[in-house]
């Protein structure tokens, strides 16, 4: 085998890395492509269905590309098509196979082609060959054998120099030119039409010997068919979390220019459109986020990724691509909250050394660049979005819409009375989402300091962010209106309104009377209220009909980021509605395995105009609400389960450190961890601050009062500090919990 990326797992190898081509499995450490393509002779059309042609509907497939599949289709034909790698002995299971079935016709089938074609980029030495008599395709990458059969041998085997080069035969020439057929040669097709075989399997099997590899490549063709993937999420809100897995699987690609893997904003323009690469700093954080469900170091390369964007000035960068640079800016301080999430999902807090001086750093650029309003100035000392002047030379640098950019979004009309000043580098606003975000940033960082013994660090953090909890809740509460808003520097509110106006209460800035104008503006249907939302402006804003980006569309990271400043608060219903309607919005359009970039907000609709892409990474965060329905971890609530009425299913998912699975059956609700139950309860309603060790449960159930069931004998339990017993019943040790007025922590602590 190859000796190139030592460190990725086997299981890992076979994936479709590339991302401009998502019908295109690669062997990333050889670097051999296997790639579909297809021929339609009515169209005289050839393709290999590039992620930007909007040839290929994205199936469900799990994050390590065990199971992938997908709907191709060309000029009104349509194949299902399927890669899988059958379990084996051996940590990476057999070879490749891939499956298809041609499913309808836009012209005869023997005038549309469909083909493998196997190639290894910048190996000009590398030699196939095919053997008519067995159909039998091989060749040797340094060292390593690979063996390709099919249920049926190829009409033609062709060679070419490239697929390029395929693509130009097939348009100059059409499918009855035979001069390519052979038996060796640089690049092979093994080509098939739909007439003689509308449906087909082919495996591809990789050994130390060519025996080794034909017999990996038999055995893989003759497998069982794969089963169905296991549905993660059953009941209330279904789908979701496999919602998620299917569009971190699809999303997460190579980036070949810095040779790392991450997961990508999107297959259909990212590398086309940016060199190869693109990192958008909360895009990509938001992605590592919703990995960390699944795989934990999937998820860390990801912030990898971010952590590589540091500048000289400190910042974490906007945006870095193969083209462009924007070191200038930076974008909402998420990170730190994302890797502490991931840490306790996940269990593995090796981020959080190597992480915490460059998200310190990032923290303190903030209020050293981005505090431009004068010292007479009611809101001094406060933030606004900017673009530092003389660092870099990214494009907009130094203008206004390099400060917008900044704020992620970038033609917002919270932007549109602002003025940008080139002095400071900053609009002369301070804004809502920026100090709310770095309030919660202080707090995480002060946790992480916490963790590594930084007391001074940590007693600092703590007083920047009471300090700017309060500041926002003096100087940006437009008491008029009763509402949160962006203030210009000479101290008049901003008049536009977004979603933004409630992550004060992410930072537990908002007192009692201010969450109730919050409520009241988050219902309102000329406000935020109505069925399709959040829109990213109130709607009746003159901007809200422009229908164009942050002018009235919805967004998904303003509905997760609201939706968790609404629970934090403690306003559970209002969380609950919104997390009910962002599913909504979601569904439909997963309905037609769409993941949007943003949707309309009078029809729910993300099709309806071209500036949308229509599976963009960040719409996970939709999916995510409805998982953090039932589970969720905060700096604020720790660990969080919800007992929903009905009967569901959650996981298994990452979490606590384990693969967790939640079930509600009957008036119960079950929780296990790795396979063993935790705990039965059938108390409704939504548990805080669970903690699990060897030795030890914590938690804080509603106050309603009813049973939990143990599986484990209880050496002593206490309820508001009050001793209850626990009853062997039925092989369970059970703990009646009585009706209490405020919430109180339940501790169990079992015997040894």
């Amino acid at each position: 085998m190859s000796s190139r990326y030592p460190a990725l797992a086997p299981a890992r190898h076979w994936n479709t890395w590339r991302s401009e081509y998502p019908a295109q499995m690669m062997h990333l450490p050889l670097g051999l492509t296997v790639t579909l393509c297809a021929y339609s002779g009515a169209a005289n059309s050839f393709t290999d269905f590039p992620a930007n042609a909007g040839g290929i509907t994205y199936g469900p497939r799990d994050v390590g590309a065990a199971q992938v599949a997908f709907t191709a289709r060309h000029h009104g034909t349509t194949v299902e098509f399927e890669w899988d790698r059958p379990a084996g002995d051996g940590s990476a299971g057999l070879g490749l196979r891939g499956s298809w079935r041609n499913t309808e016709n836009g012209e005869w089938g023997l005038r549309f082609w469909l083909q493998p074609v196997f190639e290894v980029a910048d190996r000009p030495d590398l030699v196939w060959r095919y053997d008519e008599a067995s159909g039998v395709l091989s060749s040797e990458i340094d060292g390593t054998h690979v063996a390709v059969i099919g249920d049926a041998k190829p009409l033609m085997a062709t060679f070419h120099e490239s697929r390029a080069a395929l693509a130009d035969e097939y348009r100059v020439k059409g499918y009855f030119y035979l001069a390519s057929r052979g038996v060796e040669g640089r690049v092979p097709a093994l080509r098939y039409n739909f007439d003689e075989t509308p449906t087909m399997r082919f495996a591809v099997g990789l050994g130390q010997s060519a025996a080794a590899a034909l017999d990996q490549a038999r055995r893989t063709l003759a497998a069982p068919a794969p089963a169905d993937l296991p549905v993660r999420q059953a009941g209330r809100d279904g789908g979701s979390l496999d919602a998620i897995r299917d569009i971190v699987g699809w999303n997460s690609v190579h980036d070949f220019i810095n040779d790392w893997p991450y997961m990508s904003l999107s297959r259909a323009w990212v590398a086309q459109k940016f060199g190869g690469f693109g990192l958008w700093l909360d895009d990509i954080c938001y992605h590592a986020l919703g990995t960390a469900l699944f795989d934990a170091e999937m998820a860390k390369e990801s912030i990898r990724a971010v952590l590589a964007t540091e500048t000289p000035e400190g910042n974490l960068a906007c945006l870095i691509t193969g083209n462009d640079a924007w070191i200038d800016r930076s974008q909402l301080p998420v990170c730190s909250l994302v890797i502490w999430k991931i840490w306790q999902h996940t269990g593995d807090d090796s981020l959080v050394a190597p992480s915490f001086r460059r998200l310190l750093k990032n923290h303190d650029w903030w209020f050293a660049r981005r505090s431009g309003a004068p010292k007479n100035s009611p809101v001094a000392g406060l933030m606004g979005w900017g673009t530092s002047a003389n660092v870099g030379s990214g494009l907009y640098k130094g203008t206004k819409l390099g400060a917008k950019n900044e704020s992620t979004m970038d033609n917002s009309p919270l932007h549109d009375e602002t003025v940008f000043d080139a002095a400071t580098g900053c609009l002369d606003a301070v804004d809502v989402a920026l100090n709310s975000a770095l309030v919660v940033d202080a707090e995480v960082l002060a946790l992480f300091a916490d963790r590594l013994g930084e007391a001074a660090i940590s007693t600092r953090l703590r007083a920047r962010a009471a300090d700017l909890r309060r500041r926002i809740h003096a100087d940006l509460w437009d008491d008029t209106r009763r509402v949160f808003a962006n203030r210009r520097w000479s101290g008049k509110f901003v008049q536009p309104l977004a979603p933004t106006s409630f992550y004060p209460l992410l930072a537990d800035a908002a007192d009692a009377a201010q969450r109730d104008g919050l409520v009241r503006i988050l219902d309102d249907p000329n406000k935020f209220g109505g069925e399709w939302r959040l829109p990213s402006i109130t709607r009746d804003d003159p901007a809200y009909h422009d229908n164009v980006y942050w002018r009235g569309r919805a967004w998904p990271p303003l509905n997760y980021l609201t939706y968790q400043g609404l629970k934090r608060a403690g306003l559970d219903r209002a969380a609950g509605t919104l997390a009910a309607d962002s599913q909504m919005l979601f569904a439909q359009a997963w309905a037609r395995r769409q993941c949007p970039e943003n949707f309309n907000a009078e029809t729910g609709q993300a099709d309806d105009q071209p500036d949308t892409d229509l599976f963009y990474g960040w719409g996970l965060l939709l999916p995510l609400i409805a998982v953090n329905e039932i589970i969720d971890v905060t700096p604020w609530h720790g660990w969080e389960l919800t007992h929903h009425p009905g009967d569901w299913r959650l996981g298994p998912v990452n979490a606590f450190g384990r693969q967790a699975v939640i079930v509600a059956e009957g008036g119960v609700l079950t929780l296990s961890l790795d396979g063993g139950r935790v705990f039965a309860i059938d108390i409704p309603g939504r548990f805080r601050h669970l903690e699990i060790s060897g030795s030890r449960l914590v938690l804080e159930p509603p106050v309603s009062g009813g049973t939990i069931r143990l599986g484990r004998k209880v050496a002593r339990a206490l309820y508001g500090g009050a001793a209850l017993a626990a009853v062997a019943a039925g092989g369970d040790h059970v703990i009646t919990l009585p009706p209490v007025a405020q919430p109180q922590k339940l501790e169990i602590e079992f015997a040894s």
